[in-house]
């Protein structure tokens, strides 16, 4: 089966809240960097998306929220709209000069590796035709980071019209991921936040999550989980239903997102030690049930399993940290969400909000009841939101 392409970063930017990484890929993607946007709030994004299409000189036709699947339509609309302009920013970018232009920067800011190493050749070369022989052959090596979007599986409440409860596929999730998968994109979607069995069977009915005739997928699952017995119960399930999961990403219980102590306090080496140690056998378990799965419907599947990546992401602090998570624990990308979550270059967050996190003292954040997931969360005394409620 064809394996995933190596991403040019070994890091992720991961979802952050509902609207923080709501545009992050349209700020960063052309660098090659991927990140995760919330698919929570369907009317933030049908006002992103206008003041996007405002500011590109796109033509915006509103979604009203009467209308007819209107969540999953504005989801698609907005996505659709993120990979035209990553496309014609990447489109740019490529045909930029090495001297000044953003290509220059892409290349800078990768991590030493051979393509890294390519480019340092072409700087060092003295001949201008080598020189712009390696300039024609790095160009299209330029290739985007993943625009990649998130679902909170508990986050699904049924919808209502007139007093009448709908069909399931109008939920929360489902008309979410059905959004999604009307999309152009090419990338993943990451599902957060528990097991949601309505929402996972939903996944079948789109082609897009089954192999194509090369083996790739033009739309992936990623799995973010808290523990190993997780992974494994959630991607049998998905197994069974020919979904393969792409990428399993482990997020730190004592730190995920603002949540206190989602995990009683289980920390995340010895959970990533449990997935340095079975990972080949997870592999190999749920692809025997995948291929059965795939038999059954009638579906071609191979003898190889696709490539299942293992991330980790939450309350990684230094670059020594990350490194040993990269090595000892074999990882193959880490998520780093507060260093992006204070830099304006890559984050929606406003200058007033950023200077009250500079100066909060340990009295200003405290643990509050404010999550949808019923877990302790880290809360901002002056935050917007705190004062809207005060």
């Amino acid at each position: 089966m064809k394996t995933m392409p190596n991403p040019p970063h070994s890091f992720h930017i991961p979802v952050m809240g509902t609207g923080f990484t709501i545009d992050t890929p349209l700020r960063v993607a052309r660098y090659g960097i991927s990140s995760v946007m919330s698919l929570v709030d369907d009317v933030l994004i049908e006002k992103v998306r206008e003041h996007y299409c405002r500011k590109l000189g796109e033509p915006f036709e509103p979604i009203a929220a009467a209308e007819e699947d209107a969540r999953a339509r504005r989801i698609t609309a907005y996505l659709n709209l993120v990979d035209r302009q990553v496309h014609r920013q990447v489109r740019e970018l490529q045909e930029s000069a090495f001297e000044n232009g953003d290509i220059r920067r892409y290349f800078e800011m990768l991590p030493d590796s051979p393509l890294k190493q390519s480019y340092q050749d072409m700087l060092a070369a003295a001949d201008p035709a080598e020189k712009t022989r390696i300039q024609q052959m790095l160009r299209p090596k330029a290739v985007p980071g993943s625009i990649d979007v998130n679902i909170m599986t508990k986050l699904d409440r049924d919808a209502y019209l007139g007093g009448q409860k709908q069909a399931p596929e109008a939920s929360d999730a489902l008309s979410a991921l059905r959004g999604f998968a009307g999309s152009t994109l090419r990338s993943a979607i990451v599902f957060s936040a528990g097991f949601n069995q309505r929402l996972y069977s939903y996944a079948a009915r789109f082609a897009d999550f089954f192999p194509d005739e090369t083996g790739g997928f033009k739309k992936k699952i990623i799995l973010k989980v808290s523990d190993y017995r997780s992974a494994e119960i959630q991607g049998k399930f998905l197994a069974k239903k020919g979904l393969w999961v792409s990428e399993y990403r482990v997020e730190s219980g004592l730190n995920c997102g603002g949540h206190a102590f989602a995990t009683q306090g289980h920390l995340l080496g010895p959970v990533l030690e449990e997935f340095k140690r079975k990972r080949r056998e997870l592999t190999e378990i749920l692809h025997e049930i995948y291929i059965k799965a795939h038999r059954a419907m009638g579906r071609t599947a191979t003898d190889q399993p696709a490539e299942v990546r293992l991330t980790v992401q939450g309350g990684i602090g230094t670059a020594l940290e990350n490194d040993f998570l990269l090595k000892y624990y074999q990882v193959d990308g880490t998520g780093w969400g507060t260093p992006f979550l204070l830099a304006p270059e890559a984050t929606q967050v406003d200058p007033v909000h950023l200077e009250r996190i500079r100066t909060a003292g340990e009295g200003d954040v405290y643990l509050s009841e404010c999550s949808p997931l019923g877990v302790p969360f880290w809360n901002l005394r002056s935050s917007g939101s705190e004062e809207a409620r005060r």
